[in-house]
């Protein structure tokens, strides 16, 4: 199955379903302005209640490179996530692995992730000039589908049961990132749309990665 990661876990209920059904990373959104924010305590509270093949992903937009390093030490999380214009030599060195979000605009081509932090994994994402993800918005998946076959890619941006599969089929990113699609209001999961989000997910047939497993 394509390894998949629930974003926007704001409760314990949600992130144990995520995991029961095979997500492999959760992701906490520290963004203050965000609908699903969450204090560090409490993203360490709902990993620690998580089996361990399921990592912990912090989100961040532009904060202090100290504060993401402090907040990611204290939830223990596996990754963070870059989703402003944070600068590689500044926030390179932070000692976790690094997802950086690309947001795509309508006139994007796949020369936007050229040179962009060469060692991380890239989330692909719609652009929005206000909110920096959980949008609903669809990315161009040609255009994804070019940047995946250079890069590690994660794909988001405005997945859904109804679309995911078709998705995965045409863009073949190493992961799908969900948050927005799988909720009945910001940071609420819906437990119906969870279920049928990983089984839309599990019908598809990719070829075997020989990446080395699930890390972002």
């Amino acid at each position: 199955m394509t390894p998949v990661k629930i974003c926007g876990i704001t409760r314990a209920d949600d992130a144990m379903l995520a995991a029961d059904l095979g997500a492999s990373w959760v992701g906490f959104v520290f963004w203050p302005s965000s609908p699903r924010f969450v204090t560090p305590d409490t993203a360490a509270t709902i990993l620690a209640g998580l089996p361990p093949h399921v990592s912990g992903v912090g989100v961040f937009v532009n904060q202090p490179v100290a504060d993401v390093a402090e907040t990611a030490a204290r939830v223990g999380l596996g990754a963070v996530q870059l989703h402003g214009d944070e600068g590689e030599a500044e926030y390179g060195a932070i000692g976790h692995r690094v997802i950086k979000a690309l947001r795509l605009g309508p006139d994007a081509t796949p020369a936007a992730a050229d040179g962009l932090w060469p060692r991380a994994t890239l989330l692909l994402d719609a652009f929005d000039a206000v909110r920096m993800g959980g949008t609903g918005r669809q990315v161009d998946w040609t255009v994804a589908s070019a940047i995946a076959r250079g890069r590690r890619t994660m794909l988001s941006g405005g997945l859904r049961a109804d679309n995911v599969a078709e998705a995965v089929a045409r863009v073949t990113p190493y992961a799908v990132d969900v948050s927005s699609g799988v909720e009945r209001e910001p940071g609420i999961k819906d437990h119906v749309l969870l279920r049928s989000f990983f089984t839309a997910v599990r019908s598809v047939v990719r070829p075997v990665d020989s990446t080395g497993g699930a890390q972002p």
